[in-house]
C-alpha cells in the first residue's frame, strides 16, 4: 500500500442517521419559509384590494345620496296663458317658491342668495314635472328639488361649521336659512335618482352616468359582435386548417405582439383610418366599438386557439373514424367542446376593452355630452372617459361623483368575470 492512499472507514450509522435528519430539519425549514413568504405576499395583495375598494367605498358613497330641498311651488296659471308649457317661466316658480319660506327676506341681494339655495337646474326638473300632468297647472304642489353642489357639501360634513373653511363662499346667512329649513324637515339625505338617470352637466348635483353608462354598453355591443365571429375564425383556421410554413409563423408572431401594444397606439390607428380616412364621426360608440375591436380581437384569439388546442386528439380521431370531413370535426365536435373556453376569454378581453380610456380620447369621445344615447351613432362618452372628466373637475362635489362612477364600473367589471367563471365551471369538461 502506497504512502499516498486514503483509508475510507465506513461512517457509523448514528452519525449517518443524524445527518439525514438534519438535512431533512433544513430543508423542511426551508419549505415553511418559503410558504410565510408566499403567506405574507398574498396578504400584502389582499390588504392593498381591499385598502383601495374601501378608499373609493368611502369617498363613493355620497355619491348615491342627495341633499334635497322640500319646496311647495305654487304654478300660477298667469305663467302658463298663451304659452306653451315649455316656454313658462319655471325659474320664477322656483324662486318664488323659496322665497315664501322666508317672507321677511326683503333684500334684492339676500333673496338672490336665499335663491341659490336651490340648484340652478330646479326649472328643468319642474317643466319635466308639469310636462307629464300638465292638470298640475294651477295648483301648488310639494317637490323636492336637489340643493346646490356647496350646500350638498356642506350638509354631508365633508368640512367644519367654521365659515373659513365652508365650500363656495357660503355666507353666514345662508348657512342660517340652510339651518332653519333643516330644522323644519324641509332638508334631507334623499337616494340620488339623477345619478342613474341624468347625463353629464357642468352642475354637480345634476351630473349622472347614463350617458356615460349606454355609450359603454353600445361601445362593447359592436365589440362584441364585431371581434368575436372574426377572432374564432382565425383561432380556427389557424390551429386547425392553416399549414405550418413561414407564413403562418409570421402571423402567430403578429397577433401575439398586437396583444402586448399599447391601448393608445389602437386609438391612433382608428383616428387614422376610421376618422380621418373613412370620414366616420366623432365621439360616437360605433368608432368607439371599432377601435375596441381591433384591440380585443388578438386576445380573444389566443384564448380561442388554448382552448382548441385543450381538446384531446381522441375527440378528432373519433370523428374521423366516423367518416366526418375536416370541417365537420372543427366545426361539429371540436368547436363546441372549446366553445367555454373562447367564451370566457371574450368576456375578459371584453372586460379590458370597458375600461380603457387612452384609445377613447384620441376618437374624441372625451367631449363633453349632455343628451343620452338612443344608438351606437348618437354622440355619447365612455364610463371610464366620463370618470376621467370629473377627476380632472376641480368642484369638490365632483369628487364623490368620481369615486361612485368607479364603483359602479368595478362592480361592473367583477360582474363580467364572475360570469366568466361561472361559464367556465358550467360548460367545461374533463377528460
Amino acid at each position: 500500500m502506497s504512502e499516498n492512499s486514503v483509508i475510507n472507514f465506513p461512517k457509523s450509522p448514528n452519525l449517518h442517521q443524524a445527518l439525514s435528519k438534519k438535512r431533512l430539519r433544513r430543508r423542511k425549514f426551508a419549505e415553511w419559509r418559503f410558504r410565510i413568504y408566499g403567506l405574507i405576499a398574498i396578504g400584502i395583495g389582499i390588504a392593498l384590494v381591499i385598502t383601495v375598494f374601501v378608499s373609493i367605498a368611502v369617498n363613493g358613497i355620497g355619491a348615491f345620496q342627495q341633499t334635497q330641498i322640500k319646496l311647495n311651488v305654487f304654478l300660477d296659471e298667469e305663467e302658463f296663458i298663451g304659452n306653451d308649457l315649455s316656454d313658462a317661466n319655471y325659474l320664477k316658480l322656483v324662486k318664488n317658491a323659496i322665497y315664501s319660506e322666508f317672507p321677511d327676506v326683503s333684500k334684492r341681494r339676500d333673496k338672490s342668495r336665499l335663491s341659490k339655495i336651490v340648484s340652478s337646474g330646479a326649472d328643468v326638473l319642474l317643466q319635466k314635472t308639469v310636462e307629464n300632468d300638465p292638470s298640475t297647472v294651477g295648483q301648488t304642489i310639494e317637490l323636492w328639488f336637489p340643493v346646490d353642489d356647496v350646500f350638498d357639501v356642506y350638509n354631508k360634513q365633508f368640512i367644519d361649521d367654521s365659515s373659513k373653511r365652508r365650500p363656495g363662499k357660503i355666507s353666514d346667512k345662508q348657512v342660517e336659512w340652510f339651518k332653519e329649513l333643516k330644522a323644519r324637515g324641509s332638508v334631507d339625505l334623499r337616494f340620488n335618482k339623477l345619478f342613474f338617470t341624468r347625463g353629464d352637466s357642468r352642475e354637480p348635483e345634476l351630473a349622472g352616468i347614463m350617458s356615460a353608462l349606454l355609450g359603454s354598453m353600445f361601445m362593447i355591443g359592436v365589440t362584441l359582435v364585431l371581434s368575436f365571429p372574426i377572432a374564432v375564425a382565425a383561432a380556427c383556421y389557424l390551429e386547425e386548417f392553416a399549414p405550418r410554413n413561414r407564413f403562418t409563423d409570421i402571423i402567430e408572431i403578429n397577433i401575439n405582439n398586437l396583444a402586448a401594444v399599447p391601448s393608445i397606439v389602437f386609438g391612433l390607428l382608428g383616428l387614422a383610418v376610421f376618422i380621418n380616412f373613412f370620414g366616420l364621426p366623432r365621439s360616437v360608440p360605433f368608432v368607439g366599438g371599432l377601435v375596441l375591436t381591433l384591440m380585443t380581437i388578438p386576445t380573444i384569439i389566443i384564448a380561442s386557439r388554448a382552448a382548441l388546442r385543450a381538446v384531446p386528439p381522441s375527440i378528432r380521431e373519433g370523428a374521423y373514424a366516423l367518416g366526418a370531413s375536416k370541417q365537420q370535426v372543427v366545426l361539429q365536435s371540436v368547436l363546441p367542446l372549446a366553445m367555454p373556453g373562447m367564451l370566457t376569454g371574450t368576456i375578459i378581453g371584453l372586460a379590458q376593452a370597458l375600461g380603457e380610456t387612452a384609445p377613447l380620447l384620441m376618437i374624441g369621445m372625451v367631449a363633453f355630452i349632455v343628451d343620452i344615447p338612443t344608438g351606437p351613432f348618437d354622440p355619447s362618452t365612455a364610463l371610464p372617459v366620463q370618470i376621467f372628466l370629473w377627476a380632472d373637475s376641480p368642484e369638490r362635489a365632483f369628487q364623490e361623483k368620481t369615486a361612485g362612477a368607479i364603483l359602479i364600473l368595478l362592480t361592473f367589471l367583477i360582474s363580467v368575470n364572475m360570469v366568466a367563471v361561472l361559464l367556465r365551471k358550467r360548460f367545461e369538461r374533463r377528460w
